[in-house]
């Protein structure tokens, strides 16, 4: 098969379409011929060198596909060749072919694309772990997005107001009315004004890290619940315990791409089970904002890098 091969760490030019072996599904695994792959913030730290792939993943980048099942790896489960999937998986999501755990696959919703639905796996999982299992948003609190026009942001707006909280988000002023249309009561544009000044949440969903933690702390409601799951503005910061310890608040940080294959089959449970209705229904769905061929996975890295794109970039078979 061909798949997205990292040449050495560096720029998207680091990244080659290449002649590479099949991969071959172990017990409880299936094959899946690639339809689409999802572009996340890890694949580009993978390719600088920051973000090795867990130990027995394909080395390749790419952590959530669609496609269809073409042979299984044995085991007592109920999929079967010919059925079309999406999947979150530790890597090796950029080739014509992918293996994926049985715990981590998931149907194509009913009103979603097989190539669109690339864009819901990591997404929906990340999302889902954070503001429900780890946060325990309920309906007619207030939750802060950070980060709201990236993958990630769409679709914690969408799943907030879903789950009938009051969503607020920040991003830049060009992507306010997209974010309002999908649900969002309120939108910041963070290059002008200081969230914390305003804003009082009961969950945060931060993706910038050492940034935000003060502003993020000053923001939160008495009981609030900050979870970190990235660290774009930096790694370290001073954290202001007594400011935490009079809101009773509490701080989370948590990945997912390293958790074990029971916790992650443990989170799709709960994506298939609490989300996928609500996609099935079409009140929530993914946001796509371009779809690029998979060899030129580097135009894709570019995009992304550039924080131009609102939603989604899926990379899809020639």
């Amino acid at each position: 098969m061909r798949a997205i091969t990292i040449e050495q760490p560096g720029g998207p030019e680091a990244l080659r379409w290449t002649e590479v072996p099949d991969p071959v599904p172990a017990p409880d695994e299936v094959l899946i011929e690639v339809c689409a792959a999802g572009v996340n913030r890890a694949d580009l730290l993978q390719r600088q060198g920051h973000y090795p792939p867990p130990a027995g993943a394909p080395p390749y980048p790419g952590m959530e596909v669609s496609g269809r099942i073409v042979a299984v790896g044995g085991g007592s489960h109920h999929w079967q060749v010919g059925q079309d999937v999406c999947a979150l998986i530790s890597g090796g999501g950029y080739a014509e072919l992918a293996v994926a755990p049985v715990g981590q696959l998931l149907p194509v919703p009913r009103n979603v694309s097989l190539e669109d639905a690339a864009a819901l796996p990591e997404v929906a999982a990340t999302v889902f772990s954070n503001v429900v299992d780890v946060a325990g948003i309920r309906p007619g609190e207030t939750l802060l997005v950070h980060g709201g026009g990236s993958g990630i942001g769409t679709f914690a707006v969408q799943l907030g107001k879903a789950l009938g909280a009051q969503v607020v988000t920040t991003a830049r002023q060009g992507k306010h009315e997209a974010l309002t249309r999908l649900g969002a009561d309120r939108v910041i544009d963070y290059t002008v004004e200081d969230f914390s000044a305003t804003v009082k949440a009961d969950v945060i969903l931060d993706i910038i890290g050492g940034a935000y933690l003060a502003g993020n702390v000053k923001a939160l409601n008495e009981g609030g619940r900050l979870v970190v799951i990235g660290m774009q503005g930096g790694r370290k910061a001073e954290l202001d315990l007594g400011a935490l310890l009079a809101k009773r608040g509490s701080v989370f940080a948590t990945a997912l791409r390293s958790r074990s294959l029971a916790q992650k089959a443990s989170i799709i449970r709960g994506v298939r089970e609490e989300v996928w209705p609500l996609i099935d229904e079409g009140l929530i769905g993914p946001v796509v904002h371009s779809r690029v061929p998979l060899p030129d996975a580097a135009e894709a890295h570019r995009l992304m890098e550039s924080s131009e794109h609102f939603g989604k970039i899926i990379l899809t078979r020639p």
